[in-house]
């Protein structure tokens, strides 16, 4: 692993370094860098997946980490669907039809990591390619192209990603709904806590009195 441990609707927002919160609307002309901030994972893939679209890439999720003190994940890299190197396997047929080469070792990438303030935080970028790129049309939506997908499985690939984006937007606006009701129950049970402390505490002083009344 090279990292050594250290976009959206409805809501999905990304800050940048400087405190400036932006639309994930805003920012999808934006490029990734190095301090970039995401209230979420699922903001930053939505965000780096938007960012590959436009460039002419698919984006594939790769490593993570998580934490050992609660086994959330705490750490993720996103890559190019061209990171690596397809394991060479034995030919079981001399007239099997060769399978089009996917993966060329492109390093593009981005890390995020997940910082004690709750947001994700870019710690690494790599913006270069070693294949060429098909910028996808003005209109945003993933176009079939076959220099690009030699084979019918790329294609589908393709397809399978455009949906999962849209997926993934929809996640990204759900679980910020969701963390937010959690907190207003965080705080309700906290309140109601005290107040029981409190009523607790009265109770152990009137019976202390009592007894002292009644020595």
């Amino acid at each position: 692993m090279d990292e050594q441990p250290s976009a959206g609707e409805d809501g999905d927002m990304v800050e940048s370094s400087n405190g400036k919160e932006l639309l994930a609307e805003e920012s999808s002309d934006m490029e990734p860098y190095v301090g970039m901030e995401f209230e979420s994972e699922e903001a930053a893939k939505v965000f780096y997946d938007s960012y590959a679209t436009r460039l002419g890439f698919i984006m594939r999720v790769d490593a993570f980490r998580r934490s050992m003190r609660d086994g959330k994940v705490v750490w993720r890299r996103l890559v190019c669907n061209k990171e690596g190197f397809r394991k060479l396997r034995p030919k079981r047929s001399e007239n099997r039809k060769p399978r089009a080469i996917t993966r060329e070792g492109c390093k593009a990438m981005i890390v995020v990591k997940k910082e004690k303030t709750g947001k994700w935080i870019v710690t690494r970028f790599v913006k270069e390619h070693n294949h060429p790129l098909v910028a996808t049309p003005a209109n945003g939506r993933r176009s079939v192209l076959l220099s690009q997908t030699p084979d019918e499985k790329d294609v589908k690939i393709r397809e399978l990603t455009a949906e999962l984006q849209r997926e993934r937007k929809r996640s990204a606006a759900f679980q910020e709904q969701l963390d937010m009701v959690l907190r207003d129950m965080e705080d309700h049970s906290n309140n109601l806590s005290r107040n029981i402390d409190d009523i607790v505490q009265s109770v152990r002083e009137i019976e202390s009195k009592r007894l002292g009344t009644l020595t």
